[in-house]
């Protein structure tokens, strides 16, 4: 089966997240309202040509669940010739990443507002990733809410086809049993290759949040999955 072929998630999804009704402040307002028609790219259902969404053609790494964006805007940063597409649902969120990048001059971020299943699905074509990252994604604790968590195997797979060959996946978590989850998840992609023996040591480019450094102080454990695409770029089946 080819990596088009693959079989997409149904139109009725479950999604991995609620829309709650966050305040959002002044300045997340203000800048969602300017920064967004700079630096935001509307969701459509139609392939998505990354080096016109940033005007160069440059390594792309898809951010699913920003959170509030220091982490996004700090990778970004420090890594000025990736692009880097950013996905959150969350205005709050949204507002204070735009924040970050019109603080930051960050020429290399770009920024959707929607389900990312929908945007993986319809606006990313197979190969086009030389990254993933999901940090500290729901866990969706409760056995009635584990089927709304985003790592799961239709959704890997689909995720696994828009990795290039040799393009990574890079999970990191808080709760123990959402990362041995992971580990089985992404394991269980006969596209991905596991880079480490089991959980990965954290990579360089991922800074430590102030939520797990507080964490790590009071003994909190945080696990990264690092796997990576097979050259081949087939599963054989």
């Amino acid at each position: 089966m080819s990596e088009a072929e693959k079989p997409m998630p149904p139109q009725g999804h479950i999604r991995s997240f609620v829309l709650r009704q966050g305040r959002v402040s002044n300045a997340q307002l203000r800048y969602h309202e300017e920064m967004m028609p700079k630096v935001g790219i509307p969701y459509r259902p139609a392939p998505l040509d990354l080096a016109t969404a940033f005007g160069r053609k440059a390594p792309t790494v898809l951010e699913i669940g920003f959170g509030m964006g220091e982490t996004t805007a700090a990778i970004a940063a420090e890594h000025p010739d990736i692009d880097y597409l950013a996905l959150e649902v969350h205005t709050p969120g949204v507002g204070s990443l735009l924040k970050l990048i019109a603080e930051g001059k960050l020429a290399n971020l770009r920024v959707i507002q929607h389900d990312a299943v929908e945007v993986v699905r319809d606006m990313i074509v197979p190969g086009a990733l030389s990254g993933i990252h999901v940090f500290f994604p729901d866990p969706w604790p409760k056995k009635r809410q584990q089927k709304r968590r985003l790592i799961k195997p239709d959704f890997v797979a689909l995720l696994a086809s828009r990795l290039a060959p040799g393009g990574y996946f890079h999970c990191a978590t808080d709760w123990e049993e959402y990362a041995q989850q992971m580990l089985e998840v992404l394991g269980g992609e006969p596209t991905l290759a596991n880079t480490a023996e089991g959980f990965a040591p954290r990579p360089e480019y991922r800074p430590l949040t102030k939520f797990e450094q507080r964490g790590l102080r009071l003994g909190h454990g945080v696990w990264d999955v690092v796997f990576r695409k097979k050259e081949t770029g087939r599963s054989g089946g």
